[in-house]
């Protein structure tokens, strides 16, 4: 049958429901026992006097007739056991006057309740013998069979929902990303950070090299922004007084999607007033061993092809001597022409308007991918970051680090830059970049440079994105996401 006769013929089933006086979408449920409880506590359920009332989806049936066996699904789990919350429920038509109906009128996938005694079958399994039932939810569409599941990849992600109810991979999946995210947030908390909301719409796009999505704000009359980074409201915190500020909130990045970039995605970002980068070094170890260890229980990973240890030494990887033994060039000294020149005879694929910071940046990640971490990279151009402390002595590199994991960046961290003077410099070098046809060049932001004029102190700043979690699992970034953007069905 075609999804279309088989919905038509559940539409049907309704009707039966409505003759019987049985409502197919109920306001209230009777629920008083959750399957994982029913499984963690059955000896105490099958010696009990009185029945129970367990509710959940049909997920198999088997029988016609005088008995129907079926298994129910709550989505609850054993805390014991870990399993999914599954029962089995026996209707028997000395038991349930209503079998008939039950035959007629309930699918594979509808929410059903189900009132009864907890016994054991003749093979032992633990069951509920039904003496009531009542549907809670009519489904109209089929799931896909439970064994065969899912195989088309783009329904997976388009119907996602029923992929994590078929596929106890992918659910495990989501329940670690919430553990991923909840950890981050208790080791962030317990190091006396304060977490803050900051604004998603902004008037001027700042804190990354991105370029943004505009929308339009009909009560204001004006264009505004959704944010690349959660940076300069943060910053604006530590002018404010508050030493150590923290946010895990959603960022939107109009830019190209790859297996490790999405348009929007959840970032955490966090600064810490009188810190720099060699203390930030051993914050930043701590929190990914603290998250690998309360997420995974381990440390080591296989990431795209490389195995991570978190647990052991983090090396140093200088920017300049690796751009200088791959490239026989000095990413510092070297001119516009050369570092154009040396993408080319690399053969690097260019997807934009090139110059010299961003010839340089794809020889960077043509290095970076062989790298397998845990590492830190240090000696950036300054050209290359605008919004970080300059090197004392050594001006045209800055004090940033980044986090390098599975030969790609899972990490970001700067000794801020607190001079007002030097930002709104590099901010105008930013605009020239961006007049000569850059799109992710950072943009002049003059009320984040008057906030610094009041004075900022010196801070070390770190981010990371769920670009961290995707490489823990080993998966592409759309597919560690709940519900990724995709085109509309044609």
């Amino acid at each position: 049958m075609s999804e279309a006769d088989i919905r038509a013929e559940r539409v049907k089933k309704l009707h039966v429901l409505q003759d019987a006086g049985m409502e197919a979408y109920p306001a209230q449920s009777r629920r008083d026992t959750s399957i994982a409880e029913l499984v963690e506590d059955f000896d105490k359920f099958e010696k009990g006097a009185t029945g129970i009332t367990i509710a959940g989806r049909i997920m198999a049936r088997r029988g016609q007739g005088g008995i129907i066996f079926a298994d129910v699904y709550d989505g609850t789990h054993s805390t014991s056991s870990g399993q999914a919350g599954r029962a089995q429920v026996v209707v028997q038509a000395d038991s349930v006057a209503t079998i008939q109906i039950f035959n007629d009128a309930v699918d594979i996938g509808d929410f059903v309740e189900f009132t009864g005694k907890a016994f054991k079958t003749k093979r032992g399994e633990k069951s509920l013998k039904v003496s009531e039932w009542r549907m809670l939810a009519k489904s109209l569409l089929p799931i896909p069979d439970e064994w065969y599941g899912l195989k088309d990849e783009e329904k997976k992600l388009r119907e996602r929902y029923l992929d994590i109810l078929l596929n106890e991979d992918v659910r495990s999946m989501f329940v670690r990303r919430s553990k991923f995210w909840q950890s981050a947030r208790e080791f962030y908390l317990s190091q006396g950070f304060l977490e803050i909301e900051t604004p998603i719409l902004e008037s001027t796009p700042g804190g990354a090299d991105a370029r943004p999505f505009v929308t339009h704000h009909h009560a204001l009359d004006i264009d505004v922004y959704l944010r690349i980074s959660l940076e300069l409201w943060h910053k604006r915190m530590l002018v404010a007084g508050f030493p150590k500020v923290f946010e895990i909130g959603r960022v939107f990045r109009n830019e190209g999607q790859s297996r490790e970039h999405l348009q929007d995605f959840t970032f955490l970002e966090s600064y810490e007033a009188y810190s720099d980068i060699e203390k930030g070094k051993e914050f930043v170890k701590a929190l990914y061993r603290h998250i690998a260890k309360e997420t995974y229980g381990k440390y080591t990973f296989d990431i795209h092809g490389h195995t991570v240890d978190l647990a052991e030494d983090w090396q140093t990887v200088d920017f300049r001597t690796a751009i200088q033994e791959k490239f026989g060039i000095d990413p510092i000294s070297c001119t516009e022409d050369e570092a154009i020149q040396a993408v080319r005879d690399a053969q690097i694929t260019l997807g934009e308007a090139l110059n010299k910071p961003r010839a340089v940046d794809h020889l960077w990640k043509n290095v970076r991918k062989t790298i397998a971490g845990p590492a830190f990279l240090v000696g950036t151009p300054a050209y290359l970051t605008p919004l970080a402390k300059r090197t004392q002595g050594e001006p045209e590199i800055v004090e940033r680090i980044q986090v390098l994991i599975g030969g790609s960046e899972v990490g970001n961290g700067y000794g801020e830059l607190n001079d007002p003077l030097d930002q709104r410099a590099r901010f105008e070098d930013q605009e020239k970049l961006r007049a000569e046809g850059d799109e992710e060049a950072q943009r002049l932001d003059l009320d984040y440079v008057r906030a610094m004029e009041y004075g900022m102190p010196p801070a070390f700043g770190f981010g990371v994105s769920e670009r961290l979690f995707a490489f823990l699992e080993n998966k592409p970034a759309h597919e560690a996401q709940l519900f990724p953007l995709l085109r509309p069905r044609q």
